[in-house]
């Protein structure tokens, strides 16, 4: 049988903290629900989820999406623009080949070439160059000697170190765009390095430079081979150049952005460069006027010229930014000498992508401000018996067990549950009236138990108490005494030979006077701090009786025997000693309390600090008295603690001590007809005060 079940006071006793135990696991289990995600949130969520998430996002990838897509048909679209003027220009220069041809072929210039006359060729050269807007037409020979020119000025130094002209001479046709110095322009006409000049203007974004203007020039550059009169071979030459050449360019630009070819706001842009220079363009600065001399952004620069690659993407042109596209030019030494830019603003295109978002944004909150009352009506209706379910259960866990959930209209499963909730909760209702009378009945006998127990318990501490003083003091005692006799045999040695070593040295031993004494004192103090531990450890020899005590002897008297805990922690003392008058207790007692509030601020300063002593007279309640006061630095005492540190066994270093000392000192001071009180603030230290009667008012007593 089991031995609570033989003892039929004890059984219900268990049986009832049994019932405790479980319904405390309900109570976990209860916790641990409410933390959980509630079924207004779940239902919520499954509803809305669609709606606040699932949609926004395929919505905001959509967009995201048609974004791309909208940037790259506008990247194919500059791209396809570039294509026009390159072939605009590639169909220029074909033009220029097909015109030499055409005058190199015809009849009449032959003619005049076989008459030899170099006026008559110039003339008809000057006609030809007007008519088709040519810059230059000139001929020469196999060896490049000018033979006639148009105008008629016109020079060229070395004409055969252009491949055109070579090519020429070799008998083919060709055509290609080169940078001609300003020298070689004012050879051909001093109007030609007039118009090649342009002033460069500072550009944001822009390489650095130094240059302030810009005299090269790109030139149409095409040859054709000719027939001479004596039967060599010659070249005539023909040019045109592209510096402010304001018919090319807007001509590229009206063929590649036609009238209604862009939205409203935007507008397109054509632009020949010289290196990374605008040399001919339709881009404006302001008031119209075209932004020749500008420069191109850096990035652009060391992409297109540094790199050879194509810019198809968004560019900061002279002062807005536009889709561009810009390829390079090679000479024809197949040097990339300039670029071909063609670009529409990009504002327009922006504020259109800009709208699309905003318009689908709005489209989307609004279809969701519309949808989510209907979905939220529905939710309701799922939810609220649920909701009306909890609110019953949280009224019985608060302690109404009356509390039901009521008629349910659903017919649902909801319904279902909740009804049978509310039987179940009759049945629970009754089933606690029963355990609340059997409860009752356990309550008075566990009182009538605990009060017995409490009151073994407090003679058993008190017991236990005394023992662990008694115990402690007698060891201490023991220890003490033993110590304090293997100390002083040592010291009657010492101080027996020295005596002899006087009476040996006679008169010599003033030679060694001073060593002689300076060991008669440390003598002397050995024998001192003997004495006064033996009255400390054991003071039922010294007790029995209340001495006139001056605070400061007894203080100097502790700090002797605790000064090698000062010494190891480098604590400071500082003594403040005004008290005049006496106080009336046991010197050994009272020497005991101070020496473990001494301790104690010690090994609260183990960093070291400073550990301050004061005495001074203070009477309280018409009483004249003496406070000692202790003080240290250390690391203070926890606020809950200052209540308990005079309860017996407390301690906060429950490693070190017993949690007497302070409960110990409490009795003893109180003993002698004073109090002790402490104030602490947490990492500024402790300071303990004792307040002990004078002797004369303690001897009235």
């Amino acid at each position: 049988m089991d031995r609570a079940d033989s003892n039929p006071a004890i059984a219900p006793t268990i049986k009832a903290a049994q019932s405790q135990s479980g319904t405390a696991k309900q109570d976990n289990v209860a916790a641990k629900e409410k933390r959980g995600v509630s079924v207004r949130v779940r239902l919520l969520a499954i509803a809305l989820l669609p709606t606040v998430i699932v949609l926004p996002a395929l919505i905001a990838f959509a967009l995201y999406w048609w974004t791309l897509q909208f940037d790259q048909v506008l990247s194919a679209k500059v791209n396809g623009d570039l294509t026009t003027a390159r072939q605009y220009l590639n169909r220029i220069m074909e033009r220029d080949d097909e015109t030499l041809s055409a005058i190199s072929q015809s009849a009449a210039f032959a003619a005049l070439v076989k008459g030899g006359s170099r006026s008559a060729i110039e003339t008809f050269l000057e006609a030809r160059r007007q008519q088709l807007h040519l810059d230059f037409l000139y001929m020469i020979d196999e060896h490049g000697t000018l033979l006639a020119a148009a105008p008629r000025q016109a020079r060229s130094s070395n004409p055969i170190r252009w491949p055109v002209v070579a090519a020429a001479l070799a008998g083919q046709t060709t055509t290609r765009i080169d940078l001609f110095k300003a020298e070689d322009l004012a050879e051909l006409s001093p109007t030609l390095s007039t118009r090649a000049r342009i002033d460069l203007v500072p550009t944001p974004a822009a390489a650095p430079t130094d240059r302030k203007v810009e005299t090269r020039g790109l030139v149409v550059h095409s040859g054709t081979s000719i027939d001479l009169a004596n039967g060599g071979a010659g070249a005539l030459i023909g040019g045109e150049l592209l510096n402010q050449n304001l018919d090319f360019i807007d001509t590229i630009n009206d063929l590649v952005y036609k009238a209604a070819s862009l939205p409203a706001g935007s507008q397109g842009t054509a632009t020949l460069f010289l290196d990374d220079v605008r040399v001919s363009t339709n881009v404006r600065l302001f008031e119209g006027r075209r932004a020749l001399g500008t420069r191109v952004s850096n990035i652009v620069r060391e992409t297109v010229l540094g790199q050879g690659k194509t810019w198809l993407d968004r560019a900061f042109v002279v002062n807005d930014w536009y889709i561009s596209a810009y390829e390079p030019i090679l000479d024809s030494h197949d040097k990339r000498i300039g670029m071909l830019y063609v670009g529409f603003l990009d504002k327009p295109f922006r504020e259109m992508k800009y709208r699309t978002v905003m318009v689908t944004v709005g489209l989307l909150a609004l279809v969701t401000l519309i949808t989510m009352p209907i979905f939220l009506r529905w939710i309701a209706r799922i939810f609220r018996p649920l909701e009306r379910m909890n609110d019953t259960i949280s009224r019985v866990d608060g302690g109404d067990l009356g509390a039901r959930t009521g008629a349910v209209v659903n017919s649902d499963e909801i319904g279902r549950v909740a009804r049978h909730l509310d039987s179940l909760l009759d049945r629970l209702q009754e089933r606690d009236r029963e355990l609340r009378d059997w409860a009752q009945v356990l309550d008075e006998r566990v009182i009538e138990r605990t009060s017995e127990l409490q009151e073994a318990n407090q003679r058993l501490e008190a017991t236990q108490q005394q023992l662990v003083i008694s115990e402690k003091l007698a060891a201490i005692g023991e220890i003490t005494a033993g110590v304090a006799h293997e100390i002083n045999n040592p010291i009657a040695v010492i101080q027996g030979n020295l005596d002899v070593a006087r009476e040996l040295l006679g008169r010599e031993a003033e030679a060694v006077k001073t060593e002689f004494t300076l060991i008669d004192q440390q003598v002397h103090r050995i024998s001192l701090i003997v004495t006064k531990l033996l009255q400390f450890a054991k003071p039922a020899e010294f007790a029995g009786y209340f001495d006139r005590i001056a605070p400061a002897d007894v203080l100097t008297d502790c700090l002797v025997l605790i000064q090698h805990l000062l010494n190891k922690a480098d604590i400071a003392v500082r003594r403040d000693d005004r008290a005049i008058g006496t106080v009336s207790m046991n010197r050994t007692e009272l020497q005991q309390v101070i020496v473990n509030l001494l301790v104690n601020a010690v090994h609260a300063m183990p960093e070291g600090g400073t550990l301050t002593l004061r005495s001074e007279d203070r009477a309280e309640n018409s009483v004249e008295g003496v406070d000692i006061i202790i003080a240290d630095t250390g690391i203070g005492i926890v606020p809950e603690h200052l209540t308990r540190v005079f309860d017996a066994f407390f301690t906060s270093k429950p490693q070190q001590g017993t949690g007497l000392g302070l409960s110990i000192s409490y009795a003893l001071v109180t003993r002698a007809g004073g109090h002790m009180s402490v104030k602490s603030e947490l990492g500024q230290g402790a300071e303990f005060t004792l307040w002990l009667p004078s002797a004369s008012e303690a001897d009235e007593e």
